[in-house]
């Protein structure tokens, strides 16, 4: 910090096990992640392509050599892993991440069908690749998985081998762990917390008064 302020808490110093800040990179050009990186890097801990990005993104090669200059980590979203897995194409998914030194994969399941053992079955299989992330909850707003269900699927995807579950928000923060007027179901987010560590959860947020919630409930 630039100066001294008393009664400011202490964060945890990078690399952190507790407090993970994931940011979602929409499609940045390379100076522009220069310039994100020059001003944020002390505070985030994980960068994550966002949707089918990494797909499109002119330069990707020097962009990711960018965020290795700073030692940020980067993963594809999830929605890259699951394009590539309607198509049958998981080995070619895990060549890609090997061929761009990605050691941190995302496994959800927010736009395509797959039985839960099944998913589960390839977070176990990535972990021999690296660290994995996987996504938990719904992107169908109509779709309502009771508190029970969240505790169950968590506990089974870190079981498998997840380092971190996701608990699913969209980017308009509508579904999954928030109401559709966009309100945290904090009942929901405090019942998670009776059984599943707070270091092990990534809540989505896209807005500052969400994250205020997430800071407060969670203790972030």
């Amino acid at each position: 910090m630039n100066f001294n302020l008393t009664q400011i808490p202490d964060r945890y110093i990078k690399p952190r096990k507790s407090g993970i800040t994931m940011v979602m990179d929409k499609g940045l050009s390379v100076e522009e992640t220069k310039n994100f990186l020059s001003v944020a890097h002390p505070h985030v801990d994980i960068v994550k392509l966002g949707f089918g990005t990494s797909y499109v993104t002119p330069n990707l090669e020097e962009k990711l050599e960018v965020y290795r200059a700073y030692n940020m980590p980067v993963y594809f979203g999830g929605t890259l892993f699951e394009a590539f897995l309607i198509r049958n194409q998981f080995e070619d998914y895990i060549s890609v991440c090997k061929n761009f030194g990605i050691t941190h994969m995302e496994v959800s399941d927010g736009s395509i069908t797959i039985p839960h053992a099944e998913k589960c079955g390839y977070i176990e299989k990535l972990t021999q690749y690296g660290i994995v992330l996987s996504e938990v909850g719904s992107k169908d707003a109509a779709h309502i998985i009771p508190p029970y269900k969240w505790i169950e699927l968590m506990k089974a995807e870190l079981e498998a081998g997840s380092t971190y579950v996701i608990a699913e928000a969209r980017e308009a923060g509508n579904v999954g762990i928030y109401r559709g007027s966009g309100e945290v179901r904090e009942g929901l987010v405090q019942e998670i917390l009776t059984q599943i560590p707070g270091e092990k959860i990534l809540w989505g947020s896209s807005t500052k008064s969400t994250a205020i919630v997430f800071y407060r409930i969670a203790g972030l």
